[in-house]
Order: structure tokens, then C-alpha cells, then sequence
């Protein structure tokens, strides 16, 4: 897991001309892509970044998952492949909702980008054909309760959190969002650990 400063955060967004939110509670949801290519592992960042109404910076950074496990990489939900979010900036791509109509989490509703990786193997692939549009990959929990050990079944391509707690207060703040600036639309910005400028530390 890779962790960012504040400060250190922003940098990664204006390095690449990404919108960093900084009103009170105007959320800045990000995820950090390791540079490991075999699924499975909960070895990713998840996070969030913002400022409350004294001023004061947080981040918030957790352990997760931006890509699938191993079951969907050999088990393809569509034909032309399993997909991979691919790195970038997704304006309001998530708000809260029900994650395949079970619990809350947040759901996507604005298009991205993904790889479709259709080799059926257990190591990712980011050289297949890319797409553009709405397919469900929201940002949500693996068990209900505790710490998940290994992906397994629970990402066909969402983001997900290795602690379900971690996803309780990822939606509290989006709650605290909707409260002080009239909307609970949260964009989204993946990183890839190889392409950071600034220092981090691994944990």
C-alpha cells in the first residue's frame, strides 16, 4: 500500500491537470494502483482527500483493490473480456446507492474507461482494447464484516475496500458532503504507483 501527504496528493492532481477540490467537504476520492500484475491481492490504495470547515487537510488512505480478482480474470462477465479501470479522472462518477441492490456503497453513474482483459488468466493485462461507458464499476466492500484476506469473488472490476468499516466512513463523509455543499456526486481519480512524482512511502 502507498500512502500520500495531503500536499503530496495535490501534487499527483496538478501534475496531470485533474480537478483537486478544496472547499469545505468537497471530496476527493482516489485510488493508487500498485504495480503488481498478479490478482487476488488487496494491495492497492483507496482514499480520500479533503479540507473541513477550519481549514484543516485529511486523507484518509485504506487498502484495497482497483482491479479484479483472479475469479472474474478467468471467469469474464462479458464476452469481450473483464474489465480493468483504466488510470484518469472521472468527474461525478459515483454517487450513493446500492451495490447490485444488496447494501449501500457507492454506484457509478458517469461513463469511464476500462481495459477488457479477455486472456482468462491470473495476471492483469492493460494492453486490451479500451471502452467508454457505464458498467457498474462501483466502489464498495468485500465481507460485510472484519478484514478480507484475498479478492476472490468480490471485484469483477470495482473498487473495493479491504475492511468494510473503511466503506462506512467513506459514505459517512459523503453524507457530510451532501450537507455542505448541496451534492453527493464524488468524482474519482485512479493513479498508477510507477507514474507518481512525488515522494510516498509504502506500508
Amino acid at each position: 500500500m502507498i500512502t500520500l501527504s495531503y500536499d503530496g496528493l495535490k501534487q499527483e492532481y496538478d501534475a496531470r491537470s485533474y480537478p483537486f477540490y478544496a472547499a469545505p467537504y468537497d471530496l476527493n476520492l482516489f485510488g493508487i494502483r500498485s504495480a503488481e500484475t498478479r490478482a487476488g491481492h488487496f494491495d492497492d490504495t483507496l482514499g480520500l482527500a479533503w479540507v473541513d470547515e477550519e481549514g484543516e487537510q485529511w486523507v484518509f488512505q485504506v487498502p484495497g483493490t482497483t482491479d479484479p480478482g483472479a475469479y472474474y480474470l478467468e471467469r469474464p462477465l462479458n464476452w469481450r473480456g473483464t474489465a480493468i479501470l483504466a488510470p484518469g479522472h472521472y468527474p461525478k462518477m459515483y454517487r450513493p446507492g446500492k451495490h447490485r441492490g444488496k447494501y449501500r456503497a457507492l454506484v457509478q453513474v458517469s461513463p469511464c474507461v476500462v481495459i477488457r482483459d479477455n486472456n482468462r488468466d491470473r495476471v492483469l493485462d492493460y494492453s486490451g482494447k479500451r471502452y467508454t461507458g457505464l458498467y457498474g464499476i462501483n466502489f464498495h466492500r468485500a465481507l460485510a464484516r472484519g478484514i478480507t484476506l484475498y479478492v476472490g469473488p468480490h471485484s469483477a472490476g470495482c473498487q473495493v475496500v479491504k475492511q468494510a468499516h473503511d466503506l462506512d466512513y467513506t459514505l459517512s463523509l459523503v453524507d457530510k458532503q451532501k450537507l455542505w455543499i448541496g451534492s453527493d456526486d464524488v468524482s474519482y481519480s485512479l493513479l498508477y504507483a510507477p507514474e507518481l512524482v512525488t515522494k510516498r512511502e509504502a506500508t
